[in-house]
């Protein structure tokens, strides 16, 4: 591969760590709505406690309506899916899954209530357990399925329920006002719970929409903003040394004069070939793996931490570009301030080795903090995948983060290119 070659494939694979317009906007168009729908999960997981521990307690009572055969396997085909669900609404995995598995099962056994209590004494005053689980398959229903099921479901089990207590009864007068009583409260219930789901989701719906379009605002107006700095820099820089140099070449007649403007004119080529460089990023004279400590623990210092920085650096450690080893302190220095920021500075050690076989220059910074995942950092939060992702692959290095609940190593790398 072609040094051009070569440069544009790093410039690529940097811009890949960056996310790009689409999936910019995919990711912000979830942030409200996944944290709504987390806290919708766990207060139905608690809910749905609370009303299986009553309905769990009532069926292992002694007055159980249906018949002894049938009792175990209608107590174990509800609960055990039902236990499923309130632990995956509690740890936020699987919940649309084995919500959608309970609020199948439900209605099978509600189908199947009426074999189980055929010929058995019924009671129109005491409730059955699985009375008690009618709004749970209900909200199940709000977790797993789309708005048009979820109305199914909420108007379909009371009045399932309504007719399997009727066929119990063998639809005696008797039980009429109290199952229209009972129908009619998880009716209502249900209805509720429903309108607080579509509600509680369209306000974050509304809340993403209006973010989305607030960034990608702010993103065309950064990208003016850059497009006209550039502008007035290049106009300055044509103006200051080009013209200059163009101007003082035409004028220039005694040997004294020439010699000027061949030095105006090296100066100009230079600010030319060095208007790609990131202003950020300084000269590019060679540094070696020491001073890229000592400005570690500067720019830390600077962010208000105090940090040693240990040294493992062999003899004939190499010398990197200056621009690539400013990279790697920009980007050691953003991890150190995450470090600060999120594990508020616990356990914070940095490290940086220097090889001459083979010739690399390696950072670690470590915390202990109690770590994150990167896969559920917003698209939006730039701080990891600009600034370090990003900012070391631009300049031929790689980084990789490692995090769990014990704490996050940062660990920045730069290999001498072979020849």
């Amino acid at each position: 591969m072609s040094e051009p070659e070569s440069a544009r494939a790093v410039l690529a694979d940097a811009w890949g760590h960056i996310p790009q317009t689409r999936e910019t906007t995919a990711g912000l168009g979830s942030f409200t709505r996944l944290r709504i729908e987390r806290i919708i999960s766990i207060v139905v997981g608690l809910g749905s406690l609370v009303l299986g521990t009553q309905a769990f307690l009532a069926a292992l009572g002694p007055s159980f309506q249906e018949k002894p055969e049938w009792h175990l396997p209608l107590v174990l085909m509800t609960f055990v899916p039902l236990a499923g669900m309130i632990v995956a609404c509690l740890i936020g995995r699987g919940v649309r899954i084995a919500a959608g598995i309970y609020a199948v099962i439900y209605p099978v056994a509600l189908l199947l209530w009426p074999l189980a209590t055929t010929g058995g004494a019924a009671d129109h005053v005491a409730q059955p357990w699985i009375w008690y689980l009618v709004n749970v398959a209900t909200v199940a229903s709000v977790l797993a399925f789309a708005l048009p099921l979820q109305i199914v479901w909420t108007v379909g089990l009371p009045i399932l329920f309504g007719i399997v207590r009727l066929i119990q009864g063998d639809f005696a007068q008797l039980y009429w006002f109290s199952v229209a009583l009972d129908v009619s409260f998880a009716l209502i219930l249900g209805a509720m719970l429903l309108t607080l789901g579509w509600v509680f989701r369209s306000v974050a719906a509304n809340v993403d929409e209006t973010r989305a379009r607030a960034v990608q605002s702010y993103a065309q107006a950064a990208a003016a903003d850059a497009a006209e700095q550039e502008r007035v820099a290049v106009a300055a820089l044509m103006h200051d040394s080009v013209l200059a140099a163009l101007i003082a070449a035409e004028r220039a007649h005694t040997p004294r004069q020439q010699t000027l403007a061949v030095a105006m004119a090296r100066e100009a080529l230079t600010r030319l070939a060095n208007t790609e460089q990131d202003s950020e990023e300084g000269s590019d004279e060679p540094r070696d793996a020491a001073s890229i400590a000592d400005d570690i623990e500067r720019a830390a210092l600077e962010l208000g931490v105090s940090v040693r920085a240990e040294r493992l650096i062999t003899e004939h450690a190499p010398a990197m570009p200056g621009r690539a080893a400013r990279a790697l302190v920009l980007a050691a220095t953003q991890a150190v301030a995450n470090a600060a920021q999120h594990a508020a500075g616990s356990g914070l050690a940095v490290s940086v080795e220097g090889d001459d076989d083979p010739s690399r220059v390696v950072i670690t910074v470590r915390d202990t903090g109690a770590g994150f995942d990167l896969e559920r950092v917003p698209h939006d939060r730039l701080g990891i995948r600009a600034s370090i992702f990003a900012r070391v692959a631009a300049v031929g290095g790689t980084s990789t983060i490692d995090s769990d609940a014990n704490g996050t190593t940062v660990r920045l790398e730069w290999r001498e290119a072979s020849s």
